[in-house]
């Protein structure tokens, strides 16, 4: 089989496009039979299910669950830690009939196909239930009182379950696992609202007598035990050594070929993904290939179809949000079975949803962190051999990894970072939990000692002899969504369907839906009709257009309160709280072929200002020597800005539209030229303190950027940014390739 494989492919990766090819070898599984101690009628249908052993990895958790620990389990893609949570679930439930689980999915899919995984178990007495937005209003009494293992979301958890604890009494009184699934995808907002959901999680269940327990699963990051920690509010024991078999894989990184050296046009990465995909599955290699958004998707899928016979094009199929559960589950159903050669997919197939075996994996664009290309990366050589592939787009960031293959494939992976105490995110989850029960000084052993000095500031809580209480008619739950970090957000709702389509904080509204600008939903384009800033609403219509839109922002920052500063490369570094002051004044239409301004029309928003955490430096006078004069000032520190904040996400988990920057000639405050790079969230979520924590790293990676791009003067794989509110003027790649030359001496 191996030897058949290798040379069904081996042609493919032989001309100048492919700019690494290596290996990972192949790993042998390490087991253990099943423990001894396991209730008898758990093991007996693990056996009938064909489960014999276990990994090592996965008798470490069960292990440290039988000890009282909480468990966070990272390890690789098909590694098992499915099983390595629901064992010590399972093995619980069928002692004590009585207890009950609670399964956290971030999404609906993944709780539908782990649903199913626990059915076919036919394990007496388990009665598992889904219980999110879908369950009908008749089924969900049935799922309180009779369900013994409950999945669903965190933010049904936060909205329809927490608020009305008191229907949920006997779940909450007898919880005895909380386990959450795929913890990487709780960071910066997000993860910052669900760790405050858990905390009010965790302080129900202990006012109904109960303590659960927590396991955790997530795709392998640099900081396992912290999140944990930061998401839950108590430590877990960290098992991260993968014992699960693993095949030879072999690893590509496909770069198109250089169209125009002056402007970095590259041929387009849809149009290779497709080719390629077309001849792996025209070859009889199950493939999946993978894309940044669901038009990405469709395209890859049909330019793809009409390469091919229609007996095989008939057996590709796309998946993506937007299908009917129905359609999707169709499509799961004929990748299990074998029916589908091949399936171009959004991220919504990385996560852990059993999809069968699989030969080759295309990733089409980095997905924008390490974890989440390995997760891509690990479905292939489930039969055997495998093959994965990174086709890289124009980015920054994929452009530095096609030229330092090394620097992808031998990184650590990154940190999944966040901050639950931020009082943008803090505050409407302490009215939350005034509301399900009066706050008392205990409850800052569980929500955090932060959360009540909030409460005894915020006038919606009224202090009373058992606690801080809500005084409001509504339930504050409702008000605050978890993919936000604004409670001033504004919706986005399609005109033609009155759908919402998503929502936008207030001081990214401005520059992102005004009227007359390009909004992009899951890779579609719509064009935004109109904003009404009273109602915090943006009508926006379909559109197909080849033009894309780029605001233009005036933007001022304040130090508010430096925290920490140090001296690191030679310079002083500085992090602290800043405030920034912004208007959007214009925006500019831009040709999506080449990136050439088609016109600027004025417009003027309202200004918007918000706290937040950032670093900023000053370069030395030796380090701008030659550089000193205008313009080539402002383009050095305009150009090293935009590589810094595009190579900050190989630090953290994040993208580069969370961060935000200002370079200035001479800032009021340091009475120098300065640069600052900001988490673009009020408040922050962590993404500066890791750039700060992690300066010498970033700088390398942006210098090597910087110097490998062929460009001439400065190109989208570099220094121009899509979000710059300068419009990309000016900028001076040598000034700035020059000034981080000298900061590395």
């Amino acid at each position: 089989m191996t030897a058949e494989l290798t040379a069904t492919w081996d042609d493919l990766l032989i001309g100048e496009e492919v700019v690494y090819r290596g290996v990972e070898p192949a790993r042998e599984g390490r087991t253990e039979p099943l423990p001894a101690e396991l209730d008898p009628r758990v093991a007996s249908a693990l056996v009938a299910a064909g489960v014999t052993a276990l990994y090592r990895h996965q008798a470490e958790a069960w292990e440290a669950a039988r000890r009282g620990e909480n468990v966070i389990v990272t390890t690789g893609t098909a590694s098992g830690k499915s099983l390595a949570f629901n064992l010590p679930v399972l093995d619980t439930l069928a002692r004590d009939p009585k207890t009950r689980a609670l399964y956290l999915y971030p999404t609906k899919a993944l709780a539908q196909d782990q649903a199913r995984s626990l059915a076919d178990l036919r394990l007496r007495g388990l009665r598992p239930a889904i219980y999110d937005g879908d369950t009908p209003a008749e089924r969900r009494w049935q799922v309180r009182t009779w369900a013994s293992l409950v999945l669903t979301n965190p933010d049904m958890l936060h909205v329809g379950i927490l608020p009305h604890h008191d229907r949920w009494g006997d779940v909450l009184a007898n919880l005895a696992y909380v386990v959450v699934d795929e913890a990487h995808v709780y960071r910066g907002v997000f993860g910052s609202h669900v760790a405050n959901v858990l905390r009010r999680l965790r302080r129900l269940a202990r006012l109904y007598g109960a303590t659960p327990r927590f396991l955790l699963a997530s795709a392998t990051i640099a900081n396992p035990g912290e999140l944990a920690l930061e998401l839950t509010g108590e430590r877990a024991t960290v098992v991260d050594v993968d014992s699960a078999p693993r095949a030879e894989r072999e690893i590509a990184i496909w770069n198109p070929p250089l169209l125009d050296i002056d402007l970095g046009l590259r041929a387009s990465p849809l149009g290779d993904a497709a080719r390629l995909l077309a001849t792996l599955v025209s070859r009889g290699l199950r493939t999946i290939c993978f894309a940044k958004s669901r038009r990405a998707a469709e395209l890859v899928h049909r330019f793809a179809v009409e390469r091919l016979d229609p007996e095989i094009a008939g057996r590709l199929a796309p998946y993506r949000a937007g299908y009917t559960p129905e359609q999707r589950r169709e499509i799961e159903r004929r990748l299990v079975a074998g029916e589908l050669l091949g399936v171009t997919a959004t991220d919504a197939l990385e996560l852990g949803i059993d999809i069968g075996l699989l030969d080759c994996a295309v990733s089409v664009g980095f997905p924008g962190t390490v974890a989440s290309l390995r997760q891509q990366w690990g479905r292939a050589g489930r039969r055997g051999r495998g093959l994965a592939v990174l086709i890289a787009s124009d980015d920054a960031l994929d452009q530095f990894f096609a030229r330092e293959p090394d620097a992808l494939l031998s990184r650590r992976v990154e940190a999944a970072i966040l901050d639950h105490s931020n009082p943008r995110i803090l505050d409407p989850h302490v009215l939350a939990a005034a509301f399900e029960a009066p706050l008392a000084e205990e409850d800052g052993e569980v929500l955090g000692h932060e959360a009540l000095r909030r409460a005894a500031v915020l006038p919606e809580l009224a202090r009373t002899p058992a606690g801080w209480v809500w005084k409001g008619r509504d339930y504050p739950a409702a008000r605050v969504s978890l993919r936000s970090g604004d409670p001033e957000a504004f919706a986005i709702v399609d005109a033609s369907s009155g759908a919402l389509l998503g929502s936008v904080e207030r001081e990214r509204a401005y520059s992102t839906v005004h009227e007359g600008a390009v909004y992009l939903h899951l890779g579609e384009q719509y064009l935004v009709e109109s904003l009404d800033h009273a109602a915090r609403v943006a009508l926006v219509a379909p559109a197909r257009v080849d033009w894309y839109t780029q605001a233009k922002e005036e933007t001022e920052t304040v130090i508010e309160e430096t925290l920490r500063v140090e001296e690191r490369l030679g310079i002083e570094l500085s992090f602290g709280r800043i405030s920034v002051t912004g208007q959007v004044v214009g925006y500019a239409r831009r040709a999506v072929q080449d990136g050439s301004t088609i016109d600027v029309v004025p417009l003027l928003m309202p200004e918007t200002t918000f706290e937040t955490e950032a670093i900023w430096f000053s370069p030395r006078a030796e380090d701008l020597e030659g550089l000193e004069r205008m313009p080539t000032l402002l383009g050095t520190l305009h150009a090293a800005e935009h590589a810094l904040i595009a190579l900050l996400p190989l630090q953290a988990m994040c993208d580069r539209w969370d961060i935000g920057g200002l370079s200035t000639n001479l800032h009021p405050q340091t009475g120098q030229p300065t640069i600052f790079v900001y988490d673009g969230h009020a408040g922050g979520v962590g993404i500066a303190e890791r750039g700060f924590a992690r300066f010498e790293d970033w700088v390398e990676d942006t210098m090597r950027l910087l110097e490998r791009c062929p460009c001439r003067s400065g190109c989208p794989s570099c220094v121009q940014s899509p979000k710059c509110g300068n419009l990309n003027e000016p900028l001076d790649k040598d000034g700035a390739r020059t000034l981080l030359a000298r900061l590395r001496r």
